[in-house]
């Protein structure tokens, strides 16, 4: 063969391999844009660039899967399906109290799914996995609790954070039945 045949071969076969490097990765951007959802673009700008959102959310994914997640036992479920309602109660006559339990309660349930407890951001990257359409939710309403600790949280914020709580507890649980009652001031 001559010299330009080979050259020619070289030239294709690096031609395709591009366009199917350029391919997967463009498979791999809509899929995890497809199982992130909302949590992608934030991902994006957290991060500064699709490339780096994208390492950081198959990391997340990785990470996940090697958790044991698992579902709750129907009396586990109905016990804090009746301790969020009860939660959810007081918030008519102590807001701060009330939010500061669904707070804890969100938590406990995590863990008895198997979330990791420790670092919030952390948790929130854990529940991004298998949770993406609330965990922009939960940030907000951990970020109402912070400042409902600290005094600098309105009635009507609180009511919010109540809201987005219910939003990842019923996520978490498994319903969106049970708990629906509406909150008020």
């Amino acid at each position: 063969m001559n010299t330009a045949i080979v050259l020619a071969i070289v030239a294709v076969v690096l031609v395709v391999a591009v366009v199917l490097f350029f391919s997967a990765r463009r498979r791999q951007s809509h899929a995890l844009q497809e199982r992130f959802g909302p949590e992608y673009a934030h991902a994006v700008r957290e991060y500064g660039d699709d490339a780096s959102a994208e390492k950081e959310l198959a990391a997340r994914a990785q990470r996940v899967e090697q958790l044991r997640i698992r579902p709750l036992a129907s009396e586990q479920s109905a016990r804090y399906v009746e301790d969020w309602r009860s939660t959810q109660s007081r918030f008519v006559d102590d807001p701060e109290g009330a939010i500061s339990d669904a707070d804890t309660l969100v938590a406990e349930v995590m863990q008895a799914r198997g979330y990791p407890m420790g670092d919030f951001e952390q948790q929130a990257a854990d529940i991004s996995v298998d949770h993406p359409a609330v965990v922009e939710q939960y940030r907000a309403a951990h970020a109402i609790a912070g400042r409902s600790a600290s005094g600098e949280a309105t009635t009507e914020d609180l009511r919010q954070a109540m809201v987005h709580y219910r939003a990842l507890f019923d996520d978490l649980i498994g319903t969106h039945e049970h708990t629906r009652m509406e909150v008020r001031r």
